[in-house]
């Protein structure tokens, strides 16, 4: 597994769930890893924007069932009220929860199960942070698929998107990073991130997980 860069400040993380062992386990797995760091935890979902607010983290790692805010409430609070939000990935027992979809379409950047391995666990908070590719895109995909709402027309937004844009779209649903877009496309870096920058914009979404559901949802995928 690769580990941060010499000299780089750890990924700060903090920890929303109402179950303590299920916090404590999550921090022993987080601490022991280089270049991680757990700066706090919560109990309940109005306890997470607390903490998320007074201490700034990177990301979080959030139980979508909690007492009083859910993970979901909680997820959307963070993300529209502080200027500069982490990066939420939700923690849950089944995949195909519909509550894991509304935090999705909240804004969270993805899901873990909470069966998923230490490894896992560890992948998913470098690569959420790092932000420039889906968290298990398969996974992600095959939830918004099954969520797709038909609906008469599609979305202004559709019509907005360029050849490129769509393209790029399409690719991001893959989970392909900026780079490997890059090559597949045959254009730079650069160029894939203004167009990225450009559906973002187009669909009036947050990040990449939301403009992946924002296609389904618009039929724009066509199932996959």
């Amino acid at each position: 597994m690769t580990g941060p860069s010499p000299g780089t400040a750890p990924l700060r993380v903090v920890v929303a769930d109402d179950e303590r062992m299920v916090r404590t386990a999550l921090r022993v797995i987080i601490d022991a890893e280089p270049g991680l760091e757990v700066v706090g935890e919560a109990a309940t979902g109005a306890e997470a924007v607390s903490v998320v607010r007074e201490l700034a983290p990177d990301v979080v790692l959030m139980d979508v069932r909690m007492p009083e805010v859910d993970g979901i409430r909680a997820t959307e609070q963070i993300l529209t009220t502080l200027p500069d939000p982490p990066r939420i990935v939700v923690v849950t027992t089944f995949e195909n929860d519909a509550h894991v979809y509304e935090a999705l379409r909240a804004g969270a950047a993805g899901f873990l199960l909470k069966r998923a391995d230490a490894d896992a666990l560890v992948q998913a908070v470098r690569l959420v942070a790092r932000s420039d590719t889906l968290l298990f895109p398969s996974a992600v995909r095959a939830l918004a698929a099954g969520h797709a709402r038909s609906r008469p027309a599609p979305p202004p937004w559709v019509a907005k998107l360029t050849a490129r844009e769509g393209d790029v779209l399409r690719l991001m649903a893959t989970g392909l990073t900026n780079a490997e877009i890059a090559a597949r496309m045959g254009v730079g870096p650069a160029t894939v991130k203004s167009h990225v920058a450009a559906v973002l914009a187009k669909t009036g979404t947050r990040d990449r997980t939301q403009a992946v559901i924002a296609a389904y949802e618009a039929g724009f995928m066509k199932g996959g």
